[in-house]
Parts: C-alpha cells; sequence; structure tokens
C-alpha cells in the first residue's frame, strides 16, 4: 500500500489586511500543527490575480502574510514557507488537473458565483477555474491534511475528486510507475476548526468581519497597534442589556455574543466560562476587559509583523527558502505525474 507522508497544506491569499477573524478562524491554529505534521504554508499570490492587483501592493501584501506566519509562531526552519509563484509546478499540475476536472463539478462551485456575481461573463478564467489550482496546490506535496474553514469545504471536496479521478484514469501506469496499489494522490482529509471561526463586524454582529467593510472601527486588522485595538473593542456595538450568565440569554443579541465569543477565542476559554465570570455585568465593565485582553494577545504579533516589514530583505530570504525546499517535494511529484500521464521527458 502507498503510504503517504503525515502532511498539512495551508495557503492564504495576499489580498487586504489579514485581521482578527483570519487569525481566530485560522492563523493562530498554525503553529500548534507544526507538533502533529509536516507542514507547508504558502502565500497563494496566483490565486489572488484571479482579480487585479496592484503589482506593487501585491508584493507588499505578499510580505505582509508571510511576516503574519512568522510572528504567530511557525517556525520557518521547522516548517516550509514560501509564496506560491516561485515554485512553477503548482501552475504545471492545475494544468493536469483541468484536464482532469469536469465542467460540471466546476459549475457546482458556489464561490465563482459569490465573486462574480452579475458580471460573471465578464470574470477572468483563472476565478472560473481556481479551485483546480487550490487541489494542484495540495495535492503537488501529497497533502493529507488541510485547515479547512466552512467557506473552503466545497473546495477540498473537489480535490478529492480530482485526486480520485486522476487516480482511477490512470491506475494501470499508477501501479506501472511502482505505487502498487494505484493511489498516487492521497484522499485529503479536512481539519475542521473549533470555535470561533465566523468572527463577526464589531459594528454589526449580523455580518462577518471583512477587510472590506467601509467601516475602519468594524475591524481589527493584524497590524493594528495597542491604541487601535482598544479603542476599536471599547467602541464596539454592544446593547444595553447586561450579560447573561447562561448562553441562552444571548439568543437575538448578535453584538453580545460576538464580543463574548472573541473574549472566549482569545482566552482559550468556552463562551460558557465567560458568562461564569461577567454574568449580569454591563458592557461599561466587559469591553474594558475584552479591550485588554486583545491588547495583551494581539499587540506583540503587530509589533513583530512591523519590525519583520521594516527589514523587507529577512522575509524575501525565508521565502527563497521555503521555495527551494517546496520545489524539491514538488518535482518529486511532477517528475511521476509527467510519466504517469504520458509525456516524454
Amino acid at each position: 500500500m502507498t503510504e503517504f507522508k503525515n502532511r498539512l497544506f495551508s495557503g492564504v491569499q495576499p489580498t487586504g489586511d489579514l485581521h482578527l477573524g483570519n487569525y481566530l478562524g485560522a492563523v493562530r491554529r498554525f503553529a500548534p500543527l507544526q507538533d502533529q505534521f509536516d507542514c507547508i504554508f504558502c502565500v497563494v499570490d496566483m490565486h489572488a490575480i484571479t482579480v487585479w492587483q496592484d503589482p506593487k501592493v501585491l508584493r507588499q501584501k505578499t510580505r505582509e502574510v508571510a511576516a503574519s506566519y512568522i510572528a504567530t509562531g511557525v517556525d520557518p526552519k521547522r516548517s516550509i514557507i514560501f509564496n506560491q509563484s516561485q515554485v512553477m509546478q503548482h501552475a504545471e499540475l492545475a494544468w493536469v488537473f483541468n484536464c482532469v476536472a469536469r465542467i460540471g463539478w466546476m459549475n457546482r462551485m458556489t464561490q465563482f458565483k459569490d465573486k462574480a456575481g452579475k458580471n460573471r461573463e465578464n470574470a477572468s478564467l483563472g476565478l472560473y477555474a481556481y479551485p483546480s489550482l487550490m487541489a494542484a496546490d495540495i495535492l503537488l506535496y501529497r497533502g493529507t491534511h488541510v485547515p479547512v474553514g466552512d467557506d473552503q469545504k466545497q473546495h477540498l471536496e473537489l480535490t478529492r475528486d480530482i485526486a480520485q479521478k486522476f487516480n482511477n484514469d490512470f491506475n494501470a501506469e499508477i501501479v506501472e510507475e511502482g505505487f502498487e496499489d494505484g493511489q498516487f494522490f492521497p484522499i485529503t482529509e479536512p481539519l475542521i476548526s473549533g470555535p470561533a471561526m465566523r468572527i463577526m463586524s464589531l459594528r454589526d454582529g449580523t455580518k462577518k468581519m471583512s477587510k472590506s467593510d467601509p467601516s475602519e472601527m468594524s475591524c481589527i486588522a493584524l497590524m493594528d497597534d495597542a491604541e487601535k485595538i482598544a479603542k476599536k473593542f471599547r467602541k464596539a456595538k454592544s446593547d444595553a442589556e447586561p450579560l447573561p450568565s447562561e448562553i441562552e440569554g444571548l439568543e437575538g443579541r448578535a453584538e453580545a455574543r460576538n464580543l463574548v465569543e472573541i473574549y472566549a477565542a482569545l482566552a482559550d476559554k468556552t463562551s460558557e466560562d465567560v458568562l461564569r465570570e461577567f454574568g449580569g455585568q454591563g458592557f461599561g465593565a466587559f469591553k474594558p476587559a475584552l479591550a485588554d485582553l486583545a491588547v495583551e494577545r494581539l499587540s506583540p504579533i503587530s509589533a513583530e509583523i512591523s519590525r519583520m516589514l521594516a527589514e523587507p530583505d529577512e522575509i524575501d530570504s525565508i521565502l527563497r527558502d521555503g521555495a527551494e525546499r517546496a520545489g524539491e517535494i514538488a518535482e518529486e511529484t511532477m517528475k511521476h505525474v509527467r510519466q504517469i500521464v504520458g509525456f516524454l521527458s
């Protein structure tokens, strides 16, 4: 039987500013995963250009995401950190997968419909086909696990479908290549995140926190300094009622629930624990406590990101080293893929 290395792949797009929702929903979980997996963390700059990007801004945002990985505890010696465009095999395998995946599969991808909207005919071909590139990102390293949020589950299902179809379509060639059970690509498993996957706006508890929100006060950016973090939490929208002692008391109170869940996530507690501590108190007491906790947890991260961005050569060196290491794994995979699909080399 093929034995797949226990390998995790995750990618973050370098568009906009990483914010508290990205941190609590994904990024902060990366460092502990290094204890369980051989980890590859990618800045997916090729995905970013499915919609037009200012090239200068894209380079800067690529460095910001890389710095965020490191500032939140990812060790570039222990794990691989690189930007996607430095490893050309991503695009090469994506083309193979474009020829394996079916049009019907792509038509079911809801994110394309959401992002293209009514302007579908003017959307780029890249935006339509990027789930195929996402599958290539993962399977190029024969990744066995991917941390996913709700909005990425469908794309991981597509990755699994592509892997299965490739293994089926080329079964004889895979066996001939030395993989006796005919399984060249793994059927990648999702790692579903725990609580605090959906952090909502600080101005409207019914809307997801977003870097594109017109109000700067709605979103905590990972690069916000201590003063900004504290100000945004102290001015966060709440209501006039005191906090309940039981979780049921948050029903219909979107802003209250959001602030309690953020506190719980930052403190590594449950929402029930937070309500036991603050139940019966008003937001005049709770929001300053939340602001202090957020400053304690987040300001060292923003300080380290700022330090690294002041020395871009350090980040670029880490990304080049990561790309070299990723490239070695990628080329080993592609040597087999080229042979399996019948390319003459």
